[in-house]
This record gives structure tokens, sequence and C-alpha cells, in this order.
């Protein structure tokens, strides 16, 4: 980190270039890697989550996700359903295609991956992933009003 620099400055940088790095690899598949992180966390899951328990997954909102969210029910990678006890919810469902499309942008998300993992070392980049994870499920930072206590 360069003197003097916000470290929020610091990470939306380095965000942007992990981005980049992802998108380009993902780009044969015609996913860019917020698409396919949502295909991964659905594919992950037992049961198909509604709009929140997605929205809290990705830690995102609600209106952001559902943006997202527009492309990959468009091209028939994911539906919307009702959910079944109570029908004010929508439930995200990863289709058939969806779960196809998700393995073809995992070859490329891996070669990703891959690179990333040869550029900075196991090591490194295991401890840098459980850090940003640590960051990224820890809900008191969503709290947080810049009082000082």
């Amino acid at each position: 980190m360069q003197k003097g620099e916000c470290f929020a400055t610091s990470v939306r940088k380095a965000s942007r270039r992990l981005t980049q790095l992802y998108d380009d690899a993902l780009a044969p598949s015609g996913l860019r890697s917020t698409q396919f992180s949502i295909l991964a966390e659905l594919a992950k899951r037992s049961a198909p989550p509604t709009l929140t328990e997605l929205a809290e997954a990705m830690v995102s909102d609600r209106s952001s996700l559902g943006h997202a969210l527009r492309p990959l029910v468009r091209d028939g990678y994911v539906a919307l359903r009702r959910g079944e006890t109570d029908r004010r919810t929508q439930q995200i469902v990863l289709t058939d295609r969806g779960h196809n499309k998700f393995q073809e942008g995992l070859t490329h998300w891996r070669t990703a991956q891959a690179s990333f993992v040869s550029l900075y070392g196991s090591e490194w980049s295991e401890t840098l992933r459980a850090a940003v994870l640590t960051i990224a499920r820890d809900h008191r930072l969503g709290k947080l009003t810049g009082d000082a206590a």
C-alpha cells in the first residue's frame, strides 16, 4: 500500500484487478465474474434460496442482485419461483442449463485461479482468501458508523 493511501481505496483497486483477471478468463463462457459467482453460490446449495438469502450470501443488496440476475434469467440459467410455503417469497433456482453453464465457467475460473496462485504462491493465496472471507462474513462491519466508542 502506498503511503497515505486509504485502506478502502486499496481494497477496491485489488478487487477491480481481480475482477479483470476473472472476467477475462470467463469471457469464452460468456459469463462475467459476478454472474459466475451467483451460479457458483446456487450450485453449492441443496435448496434454492430466496432473493433475500442469496443477497445476504453474496453480501449484496436485493436491488443489485436483482439487476445481476436479469441476464441469467433471460438466458435460462436461473429461474424465479414463488415460495412453496410463502407465496410472497421468490426462490432462485439454478436450471439444468445454468448448471451446465456453471461447469463450463468453472473450467475457465480454475485457469484464472491457477494463474493467480502461480504468481503469488499457494500459501499467500490461501492466507489472502481466508482473510477476505473473514471480512466478508463479518456482519459487524455493516453496523459500523464511524463513531468512536
